[in-house]
């Protein structure tokens, strides 16, 4: 039927917290099939999360195809198989959860548009692709998870801006080329307990200090300022309040500084952490998986670049 292939996201970039977004050279890839009993409905992951992932409705692209898809456009006739191809790994701050939650929307969309046209691929495909549905998907997903810094990027590419304003506001920031090291521990870091940590109310200097970092991050990142981003990452508002949690993150991140890299902020909610750098990427993955080490945890690293391009939609793959 579809296929789509959404990248991986960082969420806040220090100061900018639920509120900025960037798209990664990382990628997951979903594509949906109308095959099997009818009535069934069964996933196939390959990649990251293969072995734990589930394998039937439960799973968080089938949950969300199935919540949002109209009364009466699920198939009767036949099952539905759904094929996920995952590099972006689950729980590490990288949007995972937002792909798949992209996908599922935009199958619940595909499937409507099946039944609709009867099946005709060609205008399945183009009612998918159409800006009126990736809106409604957008709009969507932003309910969905309560905020748009992941999905908006992941859907649209690019630095993002998404503010909440009854309806969100949604914008697309030019940025210079830039290259990151995103660093990830084996250490399980849910984002509820994430946003458990943070204090109900800020102070108004904590406040103030964060919309003006925010300014400046987003000025160094158009401009390519490297010393203004090394200025502008500083955060108040949750940052210190989850770095404590995740053991070893202070030195991480001090690892990476020492490094070469520019600065180095959580990736989300962590326990991933991003460190931006003109160069020395690779030693400076090596020195954060290390300090990781150091506090008794095996951690990842990739070097990625930031992606103007998001979501592709295509025709899925014959089977």
């Amino acid at each position: 039927m579809i296929q789509v292939r959404i990248p991986a996201t960082t969420a806040n970039l220090g100061p900018g917290f639920d509120c900025m977004g960037l798209a990664l050279d990382l990628w997951n890839t979903f594509s949906l099939h109308l095959s099997g009993a009818p009535g069934s409905v069964r996933v196939e992951t390959v990649g990251e999360g293969a072995t734990t992932l589930p394998t039937d409705a439960t799973h968080l692209v089938a949950r969300t195809m199935i919540d949002e898809t109209w009364p009466g456009m699920l198939p009767t006739d036949t099952g539905i198989l759904i094929r996920c191809h995952n590099d972006v790994p689950a729980g590490s701050g990288m949007g995972s959860s937002s792909t798949a939650v992209l996908a599922g929307l935009i199958f619940a969309s595909a499937l409507a548009a099946h039944a609709l046209h009867r099946g005709d691929a060609q205008k399945v495909l183009e009612t998918v692709q159409s800006t009126e549905n990736m809106q409604r998907v957008l709009e969507r997903a932003i309910k969905l998870e309560g905020h748009g810094d992941n999905v908006a990027p992941a859907l649209l590419g690019g630095l993002i801006l998404v503010v909440p304003n009854g309806s969100a506001v949604v914008r697309r920031v030019e940025f210079s080329p830039l290259k990151v090291v995103v660093c990830v521990p084996d250490y399980k870091f849910l984002t509820v307990d994430a946003r458990a940590a943070l204090p109900t109310q800020y102070s108004k200097a904590d406040a103030v200090f964060n919309i003006g970092h925010a300014v400046l991050v987003l000025e160094a990142l158009r401009t390519g300022d490297n010393a203004l981003l090394a200025l502008g990452v500083a955060d108040r508002i949750h940052e210190p309040y989850r770095i404590p949690l995740i053991p070893g993150a202070t030195e991480v991140r001090n690892a990476a500084l020492q490094a070469g890299a520019i600065a180095c902020v959580l990736s989300g909610a962590g326990p991933g952490l991003l460190a931006f750098s003109a160069d020395r990427h690779a030693e400076i993955g090596q020195a954060m998986q290390s300090a990781f080490a150091a506090h008794g945890m095996r951690a990842r690293s990739w070097v990625l670049s930031a992606v103007e391009r998001g979501t592709e939609i295509h025709p899925a793959p014959t089977m």
